[in-house]
């Protein structure tokens, strides 16, 4: 009988490095983080404000993230 290994913990190097860029592009949309770099209206980007921009980059990215740990089948 083999031990119980948790499925919450990743196994490989590629899952390592998966959880903890998706960790780090969430942390970048959390309110300490978000509130001290991104906290404002100007510049405006693509008719957006900067705040708003910021948070597309940051949530497509962790997206982004995922979607490279799915195809990687990890």
């Amino acid at each position: 009988m083999t031990p119980f290994r948790s499925h919450y913990r990743p196994r490989t190097r590629a899952g390592r490095i998966a959880v903890i860029a998706f960790i780090a592009c969430v942390a970048l949309a959390q309110p300490p983080i978000v509130h001290g770099l991104a906290d404002r209206v100007e510049p405006w980007i693509l008719g957006t404000p900067f705040l708003f921009a910021y948070l597309l980059v940051v949530y497509s990215a962790a997206i982004g993230v995922l979607v490279w740990a799915l195809r990687k089948k990890i």
